[in-house]
C-alpha cells in the first residue's frame, strides 16, 4: 500500500508505516538538514525537499498516487485565526500549511488520512478551529464529492509503552465509511499484543537509558546490551551506536545542577531563575516517566530534561530513545537540528500502532 508523507521530518510517523510494510511513496520536508536524516534512514524514499506550497501548486501530486496520506501540519496559523471563524478560513494566508495539506488529500484522494497536531489544536478559540478542520474534511463540495468520515484521538505515549507524558491529538479520515473505529483500535492493540505481548506495559525512564554508557565527544559508543524489554524492542545489530554526545554546559548551570534532585527543578535553587517554562532545571528520575520531549531538551532551563544521576542534560540518544526510536536510526546535521528533529517527531511506537490501524481499516474494505 502507498504513502505520501507531508512535513515529514526526520521520518518518525513514516518509521511505523515502513516497519508494518507499506511503502512511502514520496516525503516532503522544508528543512533541508532534516530531510538528509529521513533520506539517510529511509533511502528508498523519493524526498521533496521544498515548501509544500511550491509542491501543492506545481502539480506533483494527481489521484491515485497514494492509499495513504500521513503528516502533521504545524498550527501556528490556526492559533491566530481569529476568534470568529469565517467562510474563508481554508483561504486564509495564515492557515497556507493546514490548506496545502487539505489541497492534496483532494487532489490524491486517499482511502485514508491522517493529521497528527498538538494537543491544544481542540482547544484553540473555544474549539471553534478544532471544529472547522473536522468541517471541511467532510464538506461534500470542498471535496468535489468525495467526503472523509472523521475520527479523532487525543493518544498519550504512556498507554503506548512510552516513557514520557506525551499527548497529540490525531485526526484520521476514511471514506470507506462503514468503519466502526473505536472497534478497529481495540483489535490493533489485541493484534500488537499477540506479535509483542510488552509493547503497551508501562516504561520509566530506567527502562528506557540506564544501559546506556557515558557520553563521547563523537557521539559513537559500543552498542549496549540490552537489560530491558523496552531496550530490547529498540535495539540493533551494530557494533556501536551514535547521537551520544553531551551538551556542553557553563560552570554556573552545572554549579546550579549539582544541587538538584531526583524529580526537583529550579525551585530548590536559593536564586531567581528567570524562565517561562515551570520545570526549568528540573532532574528526571530514574522510577518515573519523562515529560514530553521538546526540541529544547539540551537546555536546563527548558524544562525537566537534566540526566538522573549526571549533572548534564539529555543526550540525543538518550531523548531518542525515550521518544522510541530504535538505537538503528541515525539523526545528522548540527546540534539545534538535531534536537529539533527528535523534540519535533512522532513517536515511532505510535506511528506503528497507527499503520497497523490503517492496515486493518483498509483490511475491512476487502
Amino acid at each position: 500500500m502507498k504513502v505520501i508523507d507531508l512535513f515529514s521530518g526526520c521520518g518518525g510517523l513514516s518509521y511505523g508505516f515502513i516497519k508494518d510494510g507499506f511503502h512511502i511513496e514520496k516525503a516532503v520536508e522544508f528543512d533541508s538538514s532534516i530531510a538528509n536524516t529521513y533520506i539517510m534512514n529511509h533511502p528508498k524514499v523519493d524526498m521533496i525537499v521544498d515548501d509544500i506550497q511550491n509542491i501543492d501548486q506545481a502539480g506533483v501530486f494527481k489521484q491515485g498516487d497514494a492509499d495513504v496520506i500521513i503528516g502533521g501540519p504545524p498550527c501556528q496559523g490556526f492559533s491566530m485565526a481569529g476568534a470568529r471563524i469565517r467562510t474563508g478560513f481554508i483561504d486564509d494566508p495564515r492557515n497556507y500549511l493546514f490548506k496545502h495539506y487539505f489541497n492534496v488529500v483532494k487532489t490524491v484522494k486517499p482511502k485514508i488520512f491522517i493529521m497528527e497536531n498538538v494537543k491544544g489544536i481542540m482547544t484553540m478559540q473555544g474549539g471553534k478551529i478544532f471544529g472547522e478542520i473536522l468541517r471541511i474534511f467532510s464538506d461534500e463540495e470542498l471535496l468535489e464529492g468525495q467526503p472523509y468520515k472523521i475520527y479523532h484521538r487525543l493518544v498519550k505515549a504512556v498507554d503506548f509503552g512510552i516513557p514520557q507524558k506525551r499527548e497529540r491529538m490525531i485526526i484520521i479520515g476514511t471514506i470507506l465509511n462503514d468503519v466502526d473505529f473505536d472497534i478497529v483500535w481495540k483489535q490493533t492493540k489485541e493484534d500488537i499484543e499477540r506479535d509483542y505481548p510488552e509493547y503497551f506495559r508501562p516504561v520509566t525512564v530506567a527502562d528506557a537509558i540506564r544501559n546506556l554508557s557515558q557520553t563521547t565527544v563523537d557521539g559513537n559508543i559500543s552498542n549496549p546490551e540490552p537489560q530491558t524489554e523496552y531496550q530490547e524492542y529498540l535495539a540493533s545489530d551494530l557494533k556501536t551506536i551514535t547521537n551520544h554526545t553531551r551538551t556542553n554546559h557553563s560552570k554556573v548551570a552545572v554549579e546550579r545542577m549539582k544541587k538538584i534532585g531526583n524529580g526537583e527543578n529550579f525551585t530548590a535553587l536559593d536564586e531567581q531563575i528567570n524562565s517561562v517554562h515551570s520545570g526549568s532545571y528540573g532532574r528526571l528520575s530514574w522510577d518515573d516517566h519523562a515529560p514530553t520531549i521538546t526540541t529544547r531538551f539540551d537546555t536546563p532551563a527548558g524544562g525537566r530534561f537534566i540526566h538522573p544521576v549526571e549533572n548534564r542534560t539529555l543526550s540525543p540518544r538518550e531523548a531518542a530513545r525515550i521518544q522510541s526510536f530504535p538505537d538503528d536510526f541515525i539523526f545528522y546535521g548540527n546540534k539545534t537540528s538535531i534536537c529539533k528533529q527528535i523534540g519535533n517527531a512522532v513517536p515511532p511506537k505510535i506511528s506503528y500502532f497507527l499503520a497497523r490501524f490503517v492496515r486493518n481499516i483498509l483490511n475491512e474494505e476487502v
